[in-house]
């Protein structure tokens, strides 16, 4: 805004230097260019303001102000995300196993069977059989035919034609061409250069006290008392008795080993990337789109309806009875009796005891200790160094030019005409060397 208000004075200055606008305001420079009918008086006012008639026409100068659009370059940064490798040590825990034996007390079970009698009453089933004799009556069919007559009414069909009339309405259509005014846009290319920052990374090397995990191992002793099972024991007067009495089997002792860890500090090399900024010149195209006028035929349709008579052919049907005497064949059955003498054999069963003396196997189970050998892994950890590239992102901003289109006020001069009156001084008012008038009235 500041710098609008500095041009308009300026521009004001440069018109009173000149003389235009002071020459505009007194009269002089443009009276005597004025066609005489300009001149002419404008009514009453004229000459009541005057007090003579309007001896001639003047042009008064004014400034206006106006918009007027302009284009300027404005700098945009933009955010972009760059990716910077970083080299760095961690440490890498891994977990090995180790074979390690250990000695475990196992209960050993055996089941036994021993021998017991008993007597016991089985039935014998035996079949036998007699003969049996029947007489039996037995139906004898026999199917028969007789002729039958019978009238059957069929439809006949059949298909004629008849004439229809019926009226379309068939469109018509018409291309025609009109013309438009496009307004299309030409690109334009320039090429500029801009100031790009990138980043280059250097290795740098520097010592560090890391802390490191190790350990030592202790063997613990730990006892497992024993499982209580039941046990079946026989009585020493009847054998045959049995009872469960519930033992408690011996207990076993189990070693394992502890790992017990611990910190020492171990001083290492490290390697890490340092960002280093640098400069350097890259091109860049700047695009602006320039109106250009062009004209187009447009096709468009216009469409017409004409009615048209068609004819068709629509079809009917008409139907008539046709009677026909058929005959036909209807079965009917007779019966007759027949007696037959048959003879079959009857099943019949018998049954009788019979003591048997069986023997059976009566099952116990024996329980004792056995040492066993086994082998199990057992875990430990061990720590390595291992380098790693790391990506890590980095925001920046980067500069660029963007085209603005902006508005400002720009001072004009604008002439327009204006009455003059003056005081009566003879021929003064036509003559180029008369007196400036002593008022001037811009209408």
């Amino acid at each position: 805004m500041k710098r609008l208000m500095l041009g308009a004075a300026a521009a004001v200055a440069v018109l009173l230097n000149s003389g235009i606008l002071m020459a505009g305001l007194l009269g002089q420079g443009g009276f005597l260019g004025c066609p005489t009918s300009a001149c002419s008086p404008s009514g009453d006012f004229v000459a009541a303001r005057c007090g003579a008639e309007p001896q001639g026409c003047g042009v008064q100068q004014e400034v206006i102000w106006e918009t007027e659009q302009y284009t300027c370059t404005k700098t945009v940064y933009d955010q972009c995300t760059e990716t910077i490798p970083v080299t760095c040590t961690k440490n890498v825990y891994e977990t090995c196993y180790r074979d390690e034996c250990y000695t475990v007390c196992k209960p050993v079970y055996q089941t036994c069977f021993k021998t017991c009698s008993y007597t016991v009453c089985k039935p014998v089933y035996q079949t036998c059989y007699r003969d049996v004799t029947c007489r039996v009556r037995k139906p004898v069919y026999q199917t028969c035919y007789r002729d039958e007559c019978y009238t059957v009414c069929k439809p006949v069909y059949q298909t004629c034609y008849r004439t229809v009339c019926y009226n379309v309405c068939k469109p018509v259509y018409q291309t025609c061409y009109k013309d438009v005014c496009n307004t299309s846009w030409k690109t334009e290319t320039q090429t500029c250069y801009k100031d790009v920052c990138y980043t280059v990374m250097r290795p740098v090397t520097e010592c560090r006290t890391v802390n490191e995990c190790c350990g030592e191992w202790v063997t613990e002793s730990h006892y497992i008392p024993g499982p209580v099972v039941e046990k079946c024991v026989c009585d020493p007067c009847n054998p045959c008795c049995c009872k469960k009495v519930r033992v408690q089997c011996p207990g076993r002792t189990v070693c394992c080993r502890k790992w017990l860890p611990k910190v020492i500090q171990k001083t290492i090399t490290c390697t890490k990337m340092v960002p280093e900024v640098c400069h350097k010149q890259v091109p860049y195209t700047v695009c602006r789109q320039v109106p250009v006028q062009c004209i187009t035929k447009v096709p468009y349709t216009t469409c017409n309806f004409v009615t048209e008579t068609c004819q068709k052919q629509v079809p009917y049907t008409t139907c008539s009875m046709s009677y026909q005497t058929c005959t036909r064949k209807v079965p009917f059955t007779t019966c007759s009796w027949t007696e037959e003498c048959h003879t079959r054999r009857v099943p019949y069963t018998t049954c009788k005891m019979v003591s048997q003396t069986c023997t059976k196997q009566v099952p116990y189970t024996v329980c004792h200790m056995q040492q066993q050998v086994c082998t199990r892994k057992v875990p430990y950890t061990v720590c390595r160094q291992v380098c790693e590239t790391r990506h890590v992102s980095r925001i920046k901003c980067v500069p660029r030019q963007v085209c603005v289109t902006m508005t400002r006020c720009v001072p004009r001069v604008v002439c327009r005409p204006v009455q003059v009156c003056a005081e009566p001084c003879g021929d003064a008012c036509g003559d180029p060397t008369c007196a400036v008038p002593a008022e001037t009235t811009a209408q």
